[in-house]
């Protein structure tokens, strides 16, 4: 897998996905909305941590720095 998400995008999706988390633990979200929201948190913590989002492929982005 190349790497397709920059710095500044995986940072945004890690502060995402612990907002979310911190909404759940005080339970000021619940029921399905908060399981669907902890569901993306985690999708957002796996691709910010291998620096590949299958949907950037899928639409042709890319937000990662080029190497010269």
């Amino acid at each position: 897998m190349k790497k397709n998400m920059g710095d500044l995008d995986r940072g945004i999706r890690i502060i995402i996905a612990i907002a979310i988390a911190v909404l759940y633990f005080t339970d000021t979200i619940e029921g399905t909305l908060a399981y669907i929201l902890m569901a993306f948190s985690v999708v957002f913590v796996l691709t910010s941590f291998i620096s590949f989002c299958p949907l950037y492929l899928a639409l042709g982005m890319n937000t990662c720095k080029v190497k010269k």
